[in-house]
């Protein structure tokens, strides 16, 4: 790729993310949305989460994990115990860091 086209692109970029995050301020009232659209948009960043994280916890090298011996499995049960005892975002990443970090690091899981 050239320098011009390097250049075209980064603007047609910069004006694409510009215009698509700026579209909710466009209108002078709010758009009207139905109720079922804004029920099934509080479930959008659970979901985007979920298919971000599930698989990197369950596969390695683009396979599933075929043993029990790995620093992944073990750190997402005490993180998700702790959340269900806690109720807390911050304390379930330290609890899945401090069971992840000791067995990935010490003993090479």
């Amino acid at each position: 790729m050239g320098f011009w086209e390097s250049i075209v692109a980064i603007l047609g970029l910069a004006v694409i993310t510009v215009v698509t995050r700026s579209f909710f301020m466009l209108p002078e009232r709010e758009l009207p949305m139905p109720d079922w659209l804004k029920r099934g948009l509080r479930y959008a960043p659970l979901a985007a989460l979920a298919t971000v994280l599930v698989p990197e916890l369950v596969m390695k090298d683009g396979a599933l994990i075929s043993t029990l011996a790995d620093a992944r499995l073990p750190a997402l049960l005490a993180a998700g115990a702790f959340y269900f005892w806690r109720r807390s975002i911050l304390g379930t990443l330290v609890a899945g860091m401090a069971v992840y970090l000791p067995l990935h690091v010490g003993l090479g899981w």
